[in-house]
């Protein structure tokens, strides 16, 4: 079922969606190489804990649909290096220079999801990299200024797709955006490339998580035996940005920013 938020709902999702964004920011100033991914989760939960919230991912059971899940996610954050799309486990491996590192982060806060990621870049990365990490980001952001009142949810995966393909990228398909609220995955999906519905009609209170992720190769992707790490299948660099947003009467707001 959809549903909408109202105004006091989009609120405390709004506080919810800053710890979210703190975080992203507080690691991207500890991101330098030498650093573990475990040091930067550990540097995520403590803010995260420390503002009243707790962490979306840790215990997460995927169910299939996000992560096959042999077990609960034990982090609260996903970090994923270079071929790694999303859901990276955070653990001993160190950063390193010319790496693109992706981290996702999800903070509850009384009651309220806020969802967020980002690709950082570490040190020299070739022009081509550097492109599509920012094709990515403008992705997310075409696809965030869609999301108008009136309009429906292709407009949003559309505006996605556009930009993937006018770059040449490899767009996955596997994975997608969703409705956000009192869960982390609500419906509806949103993905990153039309599907040849238009979908559901942009209302006021609707709250998504737009995310795509791009490759520098073909879009398909498959699981490591973790039940969680997603890669691409020809080891081919990837990115992955996401915001929280609402649909409003006046267009859409970010709510997953420090403001």
């Amino acid at each position: 079922m959809i549903s909408r938020k109202s105004r006091r709902e989009i609120a405390q999702m709004r506080r919810a969606g800053r710890i979210v964004a703190e975080v992203l920011a507080l690691i991207e100033s500890a991101l330098k190489p030498g650093v573990a991914a475990a040091e930067l989760d550990r540097l995520a939960e403590r803010h995260i804990r420390d503002s009243g919230g707790t962490p979306s991912f840790k215990g997460y059971l995927g169910g299939g649909r996000y992560g096959r899940g042999p077990a609960a996610f034990p982090a609260s954050t996903c970090i994923s290096f270079d071929a790694e799309v999303v859901h990276g486990i955070p653990d001993g491996r160190v950063v390193r220079d010319g790496q693109l590192v992706s981290v996702d982060v999800g903070v509850i806060l009384d009651g309220w999801h806020g969802d967020a990621a980002r690709t950082f870049i570490v040190g020299d990365v070739s022009p081509a990299a550097r492109e599509l990490v920012e094709a990515t980001r403008l992705a997310m952001m075409a696809g965030i200024a869609a999301a108008r009142p009136g309009g429906r949810l292709a407009d949003v995966s559309g505006a996605v797709e556009d930009v993937g393909l006018a770059g040449g990228y490899g767009i996955v398909r596997q994975f997608v955006g969703h409705g956000i609220g009192t869960e982390m995955h609500q419906d509806p999906q949103v993905p990153n490339y039309r599907t040849g519905s238009k979908g559901v009609e942009l209302q006021p209170g609707l709250c998504l998580a737009i995310e795509p992720m791009f490759t520098l190769g073909s879009g398909d992707v498959h699981m490591l035996p973790d039940g969680w790490t997603v890669v691409t299948s020809d080891n081919s660099l990837s990115a992955h940005f996401e915001h929280t947003i609402a649909v409003t009467e006046t267009g859409p707001e970010i709510l997953t920013a420090i403001q």
